[in-house]
């Protein structure tokens, strides 16, 4: 038998240069993994708490930089957003200027007899673009309050093609005038009408008198009015008469009220020249009239001169 005994492997002294991590070994020289209280695997008690394997060797991703063309179209999107905002600022004041100052242009052309305020809105887009191009596309007129002769009236106007001197013509007038009845019979007096006018259901009513063999006969008359430029006719639709004392015969009379033609009213003779009426709207107690004109000028010389019936 040999004495020699058997060579048992001595542990290298030699270590790999660098740190190599260390990993726990089971008795079968495997790998252990440990797991934590939930189950999971464990952190390695070496590695930096905090720090997730893969981050920590990760490689953080270039940020991505914007070219000098986007950074110009930035700067000059914003210039334009921040000019659109100025100019609408400006539009806005120079628009309540521009309406101030055509309020005040109409109160000094009314007449004397109209007394009243007057509210004014301009229309369109762009109130300076209008007024550089000497005519503003829509102005309305507002005075609910206006009166004429001392007789209260809701005055709505429309005006368009406006031109900036109110001197010059207004390419087209519409109108509205709202009245009750005591401002009609302050107003408009009916041809041969010999007490007020009464505003019913469409038609309006008056009474008047007319001589017979020397004896006055009272009659009352209910007419539909019709619009007719520059005045309003009145179709009398039924007529009541007296009698007279029972003694004369009306029934001529009747016949000659109702055959008769239609009783014009002048009303030109209460508006500027160039604009007649268009409709006329009766109900119980009001009467709404719609005016209309071209080319009328609204300057305190055009203002002063009224039309005619002829």
């Amino acid at each position: 038998m040999s004495d020699e005994q058997p060579t048992v492997p001595q542990p290298n002294d030699a270590q790999p240069t660098g740190a190599q991590p260390t990993v726990p070994l089971d008795v079968d020289g495997q790998p252990t993994l440990r797991l934590d209280v939930d189950g999971r695997p464990a952190a390695d008690p070496g590695a930096d708490p905090g720090i997730e394997p893969d981050a920590a060797t990760a490689v953080p991703a270039p940020r991505k930089r914007l070219g000098r063309g986007a950074k110009i179209g930035i700067i000059v999107g914003a210039v334009v957003v921040g000019l659109v905002a100025i100019a609408v600022t400006v539009d806005v004041i120079a628009r309540g200027v521009a309406e101030q100052r055509v309020a005040d242009e109409i109160a000094k052309s009314l007449p004397e007899q109209v007394q009243g305020d007057v509210d004014v809105t301009i229309g369109g887009f762009s109130v300076i673009a209008q007024y550089l191009s000497g005519t503003m596309d829509e102005v309305s007129l507002s005075a609910p309050d206006l009166s004429v002769d001392g007789a209260p009236l809701d005055v709505q106007v429309t005006l368009q093609q406006v031109p900036v001197d109110l001197d010059q013509p207004v390419g087209h007038l519409a109108a509205t005038v709202s009245a009750d009845e005591a401002s009609l019979n302050r107003l408009v007096t009916v041809p041969g009408a010999t007490g007020t006018v009464t505003l019913g259901d469409s038609t309006v009513g008056y009474e008047g008198s007319v001589e017979v063999f020397g004896f006055p006969v009272g009659y009352q008359v209910t007419a539909k009015p019709t619009a007719a430029g520059d005045r309003i006719l009145l179709e009398p639709v039924g007529v009541e008469v007296g009698a007279g004392g029972g003694s004369i015969d009306v029934s001529g009379i009747v016949s000659r009220l109702l055959g008769d033609d239609p009783v014009p009213v002048c009303v030109a003779e209460h508006l500027p020249e160039g604009i007649g009426v268009t409709a006329v709207a009766v109900a119980p107690g009001a009467v709404r009239v719609e005016l209309e004109g071209d080319d009328v000028v609204l300057g305190a010389d055009a203002m002063s001169r009224t039309g005619s019936c002829g």
